[in-house]
């Protein structure tokens, strides 16, 4: 039987302007146990004058851990999103967020395909995606750190197309983010059934819920979001997405990705009466 934590993408603060350190306080005083950290390579202006969340990767990262055990919160999994198409960016990116996972007791970090070049064909994609797997995986398995790839992208929007990437390389350390908003919001299958096509594969989970104001204008039409509403108040049926992990018998963090404050307490509040005794605190 699984069982389930509750995380907080630091997402959601994004729209009010807070920097890094002021995001996991706020988090912490929700009362959130688990974040999910933005990383980023360089340096970025907007982080650098705190109001933006990234956190930069050529920070020592033991600062991370410092803020943090600051207040008492620890790191789910780093969102680490690399455009697997595109090796020059993505081995790098990658490499460095897993190290920083490792440094952060975390297991999980995210990715996805991200933009297909129009001079590149399917067959092409396929190939620069599994040079960047293999590489990163070479990482992953010495770090003992999962590579998670998200349906965000024109392959990942179907179950088939998600599993086809997860499966060019070979390998207990590429698995699945499941985006419960991204496969709603891409229409191409019923989400629920695609969620159980790929269970097996799935180590953890982007809880986005998706309003009906949004489904209306984008749904079928994108094949994802950087954010939803407050999970409970959309379109995602969440006693079903529960309903097809339970049987699957492991830890899962559901890392809430909203894109307000007031939605991460919302979120909260509804995941822990959702999950009842199948949530770990």
């Amino acid at each position: 039987m699984a069982k389930f934590r509750i995380s907080l993408n630091m997402e959601y603060c994004r729209s009010a302007d807070k920097g890094f350190e002021e995001g996991v306080k706020i988090a912490s005083e929700i009362g959130y146990k688990y974040i999910e950290p933005m990383v980023h390579t360089g340096w970025e202006l907007l982080s650098e004058v705190q109001y933006f969340h990234s956190f930069s990767m050529e920070e020592d990262s033991l600062l991370m851990k410092e803020i943090c055990d600051k207040y008492n919160i620890g790191v789910s999994s780093i969102s680490g999103h690399s455009p697997l198409m595109k090796p020059e960016a993505a081995v790098s990116r990658l490499t460095r967020a897993i190290q920083l996972a490792d440094a952060m007791q975390a297991s999980f970090v995210n990715t996805d395909e991200m933009v297909k070049p129009d001079w590149m064909d399917d067959e092409f994609a396929h190939d620069a995606m599994k040079y960047s797997l293999t590489k990163a995986n070479l990482v992953a398995n010495r770090h003992k750190v999962y590579i998670c790839i998200e349906p965000h992208g024109i392959y990942t929007k179907t179950a088939e197309g998600l599993l086809r990437i997860v499966n060019l390389v070979k390998s207990p350390w590429i698995g699945i983010n499941w985006d419960t908003g991204n496969s709603y919001l891409a229409g191409e299958e019923d989400p629920y059934e695609g969620l159980l096509q790929v269970r097996d594969h799935v180590l953890h989970i982007h809880a986005k819920d998706i309003s009906m104001e949004h489904s209306e204008y984008e749904r079928g039409k994108v094949t994802g979001t950087p954010v939803g509403c407050a999970c409970g108040e959309g379109m995602v049926e969440w006693d079903k997405v529960i309903e097809i992990m339970e049987p699957i018998d492991r830890e899962i963090f559901l890392s809430v990705e909203c894109g307000k404050i007031d939605e991460a307490e919302r979120s909260l509040k509804f995941m822990k009466k959702l999950l009842g005794n199948l949530l770990i605190e």
